[in-house]
C-alpha cells in the first residue's frame, strides 16, 4: 500500500510515470531529481502518510525502496 501511494507523491512532484516507478529506482539518477525535488517529495510523504520524516533521515534517501521503509517505521 505504502508503494503505490509513494508511487503517486513521487510521480506527481516529478511529474513522470508512475509505472516506471519500482523499489530499485533512484530519485537523483533515474528520476534526474534534485535536492529541491527531493525536498518536495519528502514533504508530500509527511502530507500522504501523517508522518513526519527527521531531516537528518531524509536526507540519507536515495531509493524509492528506502523511502517505504522509512515510512513503515515511521508507522509503526
Amino acid at each position: 500500500m505504502e508503494f503505490e501511494k509513494l508511487k503517486e507523491v513521487i510521480a506527481d512532484v516529478l511529474n513522470v510515470d508512475p509505472n516506471e516507478i519500482t523499489l530499485e529506482t533512484t530519485f537523483t539518477e533515474d528520476l534526474g531529481a534534485d535536492s529541491l525535488d527531493v525536498f518536495q517529495i519528502v514533504m508530500g510523504i509527511e502530507e500522504a502518510f501523517e508522518i513526519e520524516i527527521p531531516a537528518e533521515k531524509a536526507e540519507h534517501i536515495t531509493t524509492v525502496g528506502e523511502a517505504v521503509a522509512l515510512i513503515q517505521n515511521s508507522r509503526a
